[in-house]
Formats: structure tokens, sequence, C-alpha cells
């Protein structure tokens, strides 16, 4: 995650940089060859001692972005101010008086003035709820690895609300209940091994069928309705049990028409619980039961995250030859998700378009910054990176080349899915909506643009226009040449995300799409369904420019395949992938170090094009 963002004179790309970034002070660098550190695989193996929460937390490596969101979402609660306490104005005896001086009176602790540091170590952290979903059947070994990860979470302020699925116990059989009781009992019984404590919530807490008034929203709404619903009333268990510090573990039952307990799909569940515990959130916990006498802290209901763990693992992905997805768009790749998933993928992955389909029900319920994952049981520890940090194991704006050879993409390497927003290219500045542009490159860049200039010269040199949702970022890029006899050069020109949305994932959305239209063109993998040309052309190499003391250029470090230090300029660039692997494959495994023969010039003449660039802000 970035910081506030800085200033620039340039034609430089923008958007909140990290603090603990660096500039290379190489003059010429590439990173072709440039592969991960050894990373320490999980396994089952995992003990929840203090020594591996730790270890968990510093793996997670937040950002000092990172960690502020955490602290606004789980930190001490801001005081309120208290009132002055008035003197009580009363009539005493000159003989009491006398007395009550003699007298040593204990001091009013209520009253005393507490240090900030005592404050905020008396004033509990906010506790959060999450939606669990364990898909099992899972063996004992596999839910205590299970069962480290929800205690973790819960040290950390998340208290898991827990559906328990198990596909191995046919529907109508007999002893079906039972099966369902015994499985929620050896996951009540993981968690206090664990050291957490658990309350199993044996009956059923969602109805039967869709909410009254759901059928004419139906259509409206885009999503799929989930076919149970809850009343904030019937939640009483679940915040009966959150209240005592404990998690609440459910089985998938729900109440017929005739108030009869039948066993109905865990997805169901689960996406009735998110919407009417978001309903409940939002009326202001209202519907207490009659015993709750306050003494005991109320836990906020609406579902910050929603926790899909299993045994696939995340989504498979056609971009990375059925290893998971890192990060999905849900409004943007929901349907191309479903058109690319290949049919070999439904014996390893039977569950994950359901899954899918789950995250994006739950998701259209819960706030725009929650987020949901689809995670192995044989990962516990990402759940902490996942709520720390609430980015993917690997960032999927990332080169391809390093995904392929990154330790962390794995098999078992969790999806995680946003809500996202749509992305769209936009081919002619007629089409463009300028005042938004110009109000999101103000507030990204800090800075007033130059309009006049601006306008007139993307009228000219313009290529296409990348937006991410109404205008919450932008990538523009533009063909520029010294001359009519040279070759023009794709150049990005603004790279901006609105600062309420740096941070949930709109910056690697929108990379993805300008991979897609640019170095990335004409592989398979870059047709996602982002308005542009689909996947089919010819890749060109991407050129952009940055001061070198940004503090961001270490993230464009690891997403460019080369830079160039030009004064107080570097210039970076992303080398055409479809070139890039034709050499690769003649040179075989020698790499691509040095500088080849077609590369020639070509830093000189991208330097004279870029270096021209005049800059878009006024003075």
């Amino acid at each position: 995650m970035f910081a506030p963002p800085i200033r620039h004179s340039g034609r430089n790309i923008m958007f909140a940089p990290s603090r603990s970034a660096q500039t290379f002070r190489a003059f010429y660098a590439t990173v072709r060859n440039l592969r991960e550190p050894s990373v320490v695989s999980e396994t089952d193996n995992v003990e929840p001692s203090e020594k591996d929460f730790i270890l968990s937390i510093l793996r997670a490596n937040p950002s000092l972005r990172d960690t502020r969101s955490y602290l606004a979402s789980f930190g001490p609660r801001p005081q309120r101010p208290q009132p002055p306490i008035k003197p009580r104005e009363e009539t005493v005896s000159p003989a009491a008086q006398e007395h009550e001086t003699k007298e040593v009176r204990p001091p009013d602790i209520e009253h005393q003035p507490q240090s900030p540091v005592v404050a905020s170590i008396l004033d509990p952290i906010q506790r959060r709820t999450a939606l669990v979903k364990i898909q099992g059947p899972f063996t004992e070994r596999q839910l205590e690895s299970i069962a480290t990860g929800m205690v973790y979470l819960e040290k950390l302020g998340l208290v898991s609300v827990i559906v328990v699925g198990n596909d191995a116990v046919p529907k109508g059989e007999d002893g079906e209940r039972a099966a369902m009781v015994e499985e929620l009992t050896r996951v009540v019984n993981a968690l206090e091994k664990q050291g957490a404590k658990a309350r199993p919530v044996l009956g059923a807490v969602v109805r039967l069928g869709p909410k009254p008034g759901d059928e004419e929203s139906t259509e409206r709404q885009g999503f799929t309705v989930p076919e149970a619903h809850t009343f904030p009333s019937d939640l009483v268990h679940i915040r009966s049990a959150l209240r005592a510090g404990e998690i609440p573990v459910l089985s998938p039952l729900a109440l017929d028409s005739f108030c009869r307990t039948v066993r109905v799909e865990a997805n169901d569940v689960v996406a009735a619980l998110t919407r009417g515990m978001v309903e409940a959130a939002a009326e202001g916990g209202q519907h207490r039961d009659a015993n709750y006498d306050g003494s005991t802290g109320e836990v906020n209901l609406t579902p910050l995250r929603l926790m899909i763990i299993n045994k696939e693992g995340g989504v498979p992905s056609y971009a990375r030859f059925g290893m998971p997805h890192l990060l999905v768009n849900l409004d943007a790749e929901y349907s191309y998700i479903h058109e690319t998933f290949d049919s070999r993928w439904q014996n390893s992955h039977p569950t994950a378009l359901s899954n899918l389909s789950l995250a994006r029900t739950c998701l259209s319920y819960m706030p725009p910054t929650s987020s949901a994952v689809m995670v192995s049981h044989r990962s516990p520890s990402s759940l902490i990176a996942n709520l720390i940090t609430n980015k993917p194991a690997v960032s999927s704006s990332l080169p391809h080349a390093l995904l392929q050879g990154n330790r962390k993409l794995t098999p078992h390497t969790p999806t995680l899915l946003r809500r996202g927003l749509p992305v769209r290219v936009i081919r002619t500045l007629a089409e463009v909506n300028k005042e938004k542009l110009k109000a999101l490159l103000e507030q990204s860049f800090k800075r007033t643009l130059d309009e006049g200039p601006f306008w007139e010269r993307l009228e000219k040199h313009l290529d296409y226009v990348i937006v991410a949702g109404d205008y919450a970022g932008a990538a523009v890029v533009t063909r520029e040449a010294n001359s009519s006899s040279s070759e023009p050069i794709t150049y990005l020109d603004k790279f901006a995300v609105l600062p309420s949305h740096q941070g949930d994932g709109t910056v690697d959305f929108l990379w993805v799409a300008l991979h897609d239209e640019s170095y990335g063109l004409g592989l398979p993998f870059s047709a996602n369904p982002n308005g542009g040309k689909q996947g089919k052309g010819e890749g060109c190499d991407l050129v952009w420019r940055s001061r070198a003391d940004n503090p961001v250029n270490k993230w464009y470090f690891e997403r460019s395949s080369g830079h160039f230090r030009m004064g107080k300029w570097i210039l970076f660039w992303c080398d055409a992938e479809i070139r890039l692997k034709t050499v690769e494959g003649r040179r075989g495994s020698a790499g691509l170090s040095y500088l080849e023969e077609w590369e020639g010039g070509r830093l000189a003449r991208w330097a004279g094009v870029v270096d021209k660039i005049p800059s878009s802000w006024r003075k």
C-alpha cells in the first residue's frame, strides 16, 4: 500500500507511494532475471504459540498504509471528552467541616486523571467479525491447522462466525443430522484445544426462502439473491456468543415455512448471515435480548472479511495455467472467469465457481472495503497477512515472468476477491469526461492541472485512456515521437488513483488492464474483458518516467523490465512480452541480462523523446 502522494513537476506516474521505498543509484539496470528469495513453505504442522503468532505477523510485511488501515479498524476507540465535574454546594456545620478536614478520604478513581499510556491499555481494541465457511470434510490434523488460523485472527481482534459444511455427508440419508452435529463438535473441540472459546449453535438461525420483498428487486440487484434470510431478532445466539468472547459455530440448517429444521447448502446460510448481520449492524444494534445488561462490550456485526476454507485453495486461473488467481475484480472478471474455466478443473476444483458466486453475493452486501479470501487449510498464517494488509499474497500486477518464478505462488496460494470496479478503455478524447479526469488527476497529484496545454496535447497524441469505475482511477497513454520519421513510442503519461481508493485493489486492477493493452498484448492470458482489444494485436514497449527521488520508484522497479537514469529522471520501460519470449527461446536458458542487438539505440531515442515532454501542471 502507499502513503499520501508526493508532488512532481514532470509528467511521471502518480499515486500514493510507500515511504520505505528507495531509489537505485545504478545508471542502467534490468530485472529480467530477478528471482524471489526463498520463502519458508507453510505446512499443517503449525502450533499456535506466541512465537509462531509473531512470526506470522512479521511475514505479512505490512506497509505503513497497511498498519494505519488495520489500526483504523481494530485500534482503540477514540476517547469521548468527559464533562467537567462541578463541586457540590452543601451547607456543612462547622463541627462536621472540621472533622472532614482531618479525615483522609480515598480518591475517587473515576475522576482521577489518567495518562495516555494507561488509557490506551485499559481501552480494549475494537472487535470485528468475519464470516467463515469451513468446507469439509477435514481430518483432525487439518482441523487443528484451521483452528490455529482462527485463534490467530481472534488475537488480532477479528472474531469468526463459522458455518461448518461437509460435502461427504449425503442429503436425506439416515443419521444425517447426527453426522452434522458430530462435524460441528469436532470443529468446536479443535478450537478449544488451541485456546479459543467456542459455542456450538445447534439450532437453525436462518429462514428458508427469499426475504419478503426480494422478488421485486432480484433483477435490479444483478447478483444471486440468497435462498435463505434472517431477521435481526434471529441473531440472538450469535450476538450472545460474541459478547461472551466466544466463537459461534453453526451447522447449515434453516427453518422452513412450517417451522421445521431442514438442511440447506452452507453457501445459503453464509449469504443469509452476511446480509442479516449487515442489516442488524446498520440498525445500530437495537435488537438486544432482554437479559442483556450492557456490562459487556458489543462486537461490530458488519462482516469485515469472508473466508472460505477448503482443500482446493483459490480459483484456478487461465492466465497461470491452473494456478490460483491472486486478485479478482468481481465486477469486471466474474463472467470471464466462468467462460475461461477449464472443464478439467471441475475435478480438482469442483466448488470453485459456486464459491466465486458466494463471494460475489456476500460482497454485494458488505462494505466496499471488505474482501473475501478463498484459502486452503494448509495456509493458516496467510489469513493474518490478509487481515493486516488486505492484499493478495503476491501482487497480481507483477510481471508474469516474476510470478512464474515466485515460490510464494503455489496451488495453495489464496485467492483474494474484491467487489472491484468496472474497467473500460476509451480511444478518443471526445469520450473522456474531462471534468472527472481533471478532478482525479488533481486529487491524486495534489497539484493544479494546466488544462489548456494538457488537453491540446492529448488531442494530438492520445492513444487511449483506461478508466476504473467512475474515474476512481485512470491510466492515460499517449503516442510520442521526436519527428515524423521516428517510430512513435507508447508513453504512460498519467497513472492516478483517488486517495479514497488507494489500498482497495484499484491500483492492481488498473495496472493489469494497462498490461493487457500494451506490453502484454497478444498473449493468451491478456484477454481480460476490459473493453479494449480483447488480447488481439501485437504488444509494444511501454515507457514512462519518474523523478529520481520519487519514493514510489520501488513499486516501478518491481514492475518494469528495466530502468535508465537520465539526470533528475529515471526512465522505466516494460518490454513487449511476445518479443521477450521469442528472444529467450532463441537463447535458451542463458536469459536476458545484457543489452541485446535489437535494444541498441532505443534508450537514447526514448530519452530524447521523454525528456522533451512538457509538464502538465501550473507552476
